[in-house]
């Protein structure tokens, strides 16, 4: 890549404010475009441009375009890092332009939490028939005999199921693991997963209300980690796996059930789901960045959509992840 091309590609204000939006996180192009307050098309543009120069990466899921900054591939620009180091440094240095990114990251915040809200009512309105929405599109005795076969006859140890929802989870495997802790940023449906899991005794289960994305746990204190149809709600997948890696103990696991990618555009309206399922590929890369081990995902192709289980391992201090 030319570095001619490279620094005409920033010589734009709207496209400084993008690379410093997606320093941080993989965003939709409609998202970028709310927050700076031009076009879609205008956005667009910009956005060609940066993906012209190595700065940008696209990638397509359904009608929906995400964006995130160029990773450290082999054949990347040297300047690359040297370019989101001078971005930081000048929102310091350049008042105007400071204020500028703080104000979009504000912005994005709003828009993030007003979807955030919305995908909340949609949990209260259907937390007494969600194990019956979980059946429209693959049958939950299959995969959960899948899921079991998967962790293998091993205990679970100390157990965290993330978006617990019903705490149907937590229940099949209640036998298997030491202690779990069912946890749900809903409170309408923890309320279901309490009366659900009301049988088992406090000492070995514990109902909490959380976000996945900032868990409110020690890191460490987890052998096995579980999503279960969750991770298609959140917006930032890879944030999500982050702080699941962080809590999970060197060897542990994580096992995440969700449906592979696919074209339902509906499902974002109709049952907030955020992403459209997940390539076998990209996740399998979302879990190694997260600092995971994968083994092959178990396939079931059993209902309209269809489901993959992956299994990983936490890697330890000492590992390195190969090429």
């Amino acid at each position: 890549m030319r570095t001619e091309t490279l620094f005409r590609a920033l010589a734009d204000p709207t496209r400084l404010r993008i690379m410093r939006l997606l320093g941080s996180m993989e965003l939709a192009v409609g998202e970028i475009a709310q927050v700076l307050g031009q076009s879609q098309p205008r956005v667009s543009r910009h956005i060609g441009i940066l993906v012209d120069a190595g700065l940008v990466e696209r990638r397509r899921e359904g009608s929906w375009i995400f964006l995130r900054a160029s990773g450290d591939e082999a054949d990347a620009p040297p300047v690359r890092s040297d370019i989101a180091r001078l971005l930081t440094r000048a929102e310091s240095l350049d008042p105007g332009f400071g204020e500028s990114c703080e104000s979009d990251r504000q912005r994005l915040a709003e828009i993030r939490a007003a979807r955030e809200a919305q995908a909340q009512k949609y949990f209260a309105d259907h937390a007494h028939d969600w194990d019956e929405l979980r059946r429209l599109h693959s049958s939950d005795e299959t995969v959960e005999e899948a899921l079991a076969k998967a962790l293998g006859e091993e205990s679970l140890g100390r157990l965290l199921d993330i978006g617990t929802g019903t705490g149907r989870m937590a229940e099949l495997f209640a036998e298997k693991a030491e202690h779990i802790v069912a946890l749900d940023k809903s409170l309408a449906m923890l309320r279901v997963a309490r009366a659900k899991l009301q049988h088992l005794s406090a000492e070995q289960v514990e109902v909490v209300q959380g976000d996945f994305t900032s868990l409110p746990f020690p890191p460490a204190c987890f052998d096995t980690v579980l999503f279960h149809q969750v991770l298609h709600f959140a917006h930032s997948p890879a944030a999500a796996l982050y702080e699941a890696a962080r809590v999970t103990a060197a060897g542990g696991r994580i096992a995440i059930v969700d449906f592979d990618a696919h074209q339902h555009e509906e499902l974002r309206e109709k049952h907030a789901h955020a992403r459209l399922g997940f390539a076998k590929t990209q996740m399998r890369n979302l879990l190694e960045d997260a600092g995971f081990e994968p083994q092959a995902p178990i396939s079931l192709d059993d209902g309209e959509i269809g489901i993959n289980i992956w299994v990983a391992q936490r890697r330890r201090p000492a590992e390195r992840k190969t090429a």
